[in-house]
């Protein structure tokens, strides 16, 4: 059969990562996974409580388009609680997962052929997802000296319609404070742009709290998700904030496309919201896990990273290792038995050259994870054997 234009989308190269690995343990291997951004607790006990409970009473239907009441007032609290943000709940979408909130904002915004700044490195589903909805994806190639987060001077003159920015972000980690978010939503609306805030990874930070876009501006969508810091990836529940006279707009997209966000996942993403011993419990798992990181990374050769300041994940430039990032992480796997991610899916052009670290999992996998990279790279010659 014919297929489209727009479906000739780029593979996930993670999800080929994660079937390799699978295909090793498959083989009897032992691999430790630092190459997806998948929490390794799942959701909360309070919220698969409150799932069977909810079971217990009655079959669980559709909801609304727009989600649950009850959990869309919950949210609009928690920008009270985090932000002090005044937010009004009307203002928020229950979607099916951050992707989902991807496809809706893509969708309400843009018509075929806008061109939609994202930053690269950046999550490639961006890339992908405007490609097959008929937009033009236009990477703005960050610096370093920048946290490897886009500027202002980066969008000016790029005729664009839309700018997504991430913080914190993914593959990076790295985070845009006031000042920084706030030029960026100043200069895409000084050219008539619409900004979009993806703050999935909201919660997980480390040193400073995250800023939201709402913190700055009404005018601009923002997108989140139940999948990180309330562990619940598989759960595909997320959220989305938007200006009061898109809410229709976007409501009659969600009706066609999702008719709703499942009624079992609300449930529990509702609860989750109240189990904040646990939450932060496992936050503290991936506070260790970050400090085994900056410490041991370094010590096993991989020395050029990205200041993580919130997610779970460490971007390093691996430049002096090797011009070919993908055949550097099948090296790894096979020899090291450590599951990575090759930069390209980030960064198209320079990510041939860097990779990224989760440390998303176990503390003990982390460690171990750690070591198998250093006697990897001392056999490489990379690193000096410990004296």
């Amino acid at each position: 059969m014919r297929n489209s234009t727009r479906s000739g989308v780029d593979p996930f190269i993670v999800m080929d990562v994660m079937e390799a690995a699978r295909k090793a343990e498959e083989a009897g291997r032992h691999v430790i996974h630092m190459e997806v951004g998948q929490p390794g607790t799942g959701a909360p006990k309070g919220a698969t409580e409150a799932l069977a409970a909810a079971m217990e009473q009655g079959p669980l239907g559709y909801t609304v388009a727009l989600g649950l009441p009850a959990l869309r007032q919950r949210i609009a609290r928690l920008y009270g609680d985090w932000y002090n943000v005044d937010l009004n709940p009307e203002r928020v979408v229950i979607t099916p997962g951050s992707s989902g909130g991807f496809l809706l904002t893509f969708t309400a915004l843009f018509d075929s052929g806008d061109r939609v700044g994202i930053g690269a490195p950046g999550y490639p589903s961006y890339r992908q997802i405007l490609k097959a909805l008929g937009l033009v994806p236009v990477d703005l190639p960050t610096a370093p000296e920048n946290r490897l987060q886009p500027v202002a001077a980066d969008i000016q003159g790029m005729d664009l319609k839309g700018l997504m920015v991430a913080s914190p972000a993914n593959p990076t980690g790295t985070m845009l404070d006031r000042a920084a978010m706030g030029a960026l939503i100043e200069a895409a609306h000084g050219q008539g742009a619409s900004f979009i805030s993806d703050e999935i990874y909201h919660g997980l930070e480390y040193e400073a709290k995250a800023v939201t876009a709402l913190e700055l501006t009404d005018e601009c969508y923002v997108i989140n998700s139940f999948s990180k810091y309330f562990s619940m990836t598989g759960w595909r529940v997320g959220w989305m904030v938007v200006p009061e006279d898109q809410v229709r707009v976007v409501e009659r997209i969600a009706q066609n496309m999702f008719i709703c966000a499942p009624h079992a996942s609300q449930v529990a993403a509702l609860a989750a919201m109240d189990c904040d011993d646990e939450l932060q419990a496992n936050l503290d798992v991936y506070r260790r896990n970050r400090a085994l990181m900056l410490d041991g990374l370094p010590k096993a050769g991989f020395s050029n990273i990205a200041p993580p300041d919130g997610a779970f994940y460490v971007y390093a430039d691996v430049s002096d290792l090797t011009d070919d990032s993908r055949a550097f992480a099948a090296e790894i796997l096979e020899q090291a038995g450590v599951a990575v991610t090759p930069g390209l899916d980030f960064d198209p052009q320079r990510g041939h050259t860097t990779l990224r670290f989760s440390y998303a999992r176990a503390t003990d996998d982390i460690q171990e994870g750690l070591e198998r990279l250093r006697l990897f790279m001392t056999r490489r010659g990379a690193v000096r054997e410990r004296a």
